[in-house]
């Protein structure tokens, strides 16, 4: 009871209830300083850098997402398997190529089940993105020599957990599209297609997706229905 007013307590709003101790954010600068680690030494062509810090991306927005008790095992094992997958593409051969892509088709394939198990996308977002797939595909198709089979499977997965992303909340669905992005970037990059600051584009679609994704699903299923 407010003495000066006669009323009960103010309440507020359930977005700053709902705000996260300073600690916890810790992990989260942490993410955001091995991000940018990460991106000078792309920029700078530092490999021995790249093997430190690109590793550690993942893992630290999954220790984040322990700490705030919003690591549900499908988010958890997406995130162990894009770090087995960063790993392997900082291999420079074909077959680690493949490898990552595997780890990757896993990490979407973990994120979908996560997604759908929270709400179902609507309609529209997975036709609209079936047909990013479908034209992003046909254009690449002439480039990518034995390549095409893999990347038209994984680009699917892909695609779908991107759709499915749009029905957990905004930052979840901007992560998808971002992470899609990045990858198409690797997808042109592979076909011969590479722009000014390609790598660093990659990482930086990369670094901002997981961070999208993985706060996003944090903030959504703190509002989920016990």
């Amino acid at each position: 009871m407010n003495a000066a007013t006669g009323t009960g307590p103010r309440r507020l709003p359930a977005r700053v209830r709902l705000r996260w101790p300073d600690r916890d954010a810790t992990l989260l600068w942490a993410f955001a300083v091995v991000a940018a680690v990460e991106l000078v030494a792309v920029a700078t062509d530092l490999r021995a850098v790249q093997w430190i810090a690109k590793p550690l991306l993942a893992p630290l927005l999954l220790a984040w997402l322990w700490r705030v008790r919003a690591t549900d095992a499908p988010i958890a094992v997406g995130l162990v398997l894009a770090t087995a997958g960063d790993v392997a593409l900082l291999v420079p051969s074909d077959t680690a190529f493949l490898v990552g892509m595997g780890c990757f088709l896993g990490t979407q394939i973990a994120f979908i089940t996560a997604f759908v198990r929270h709400r179902r996308a609507r309609p529209a977002a997975v036709i609209g993105y079936l047909a990013l797939w479908a034209v992003a595909n046909a254009m690449l198709w002439p480039r990518l020599g034995e390549l095409r089979l893999p990347v038209l499977g994984y680009s699917l997965a892909l695609s779908l957990m991107a759709a499915a992303a749009t029905a957990v909340g905004r930052r979840v669905a901007l992560g998808g599209a971002l992470f899609l992005f990045s990858d198409l970037l690797i997808g042109l990059g592979a076909g011969g297609t590479r722009m000014p600051g390609h790598d660093v584009l990659v990482m930086t679609t990369y670094s901002a997706a997981l961070f999208m994704i993985s706060t996003g699903w944090a903030a959504a299923v703190r509002h989920r229905p016990q």
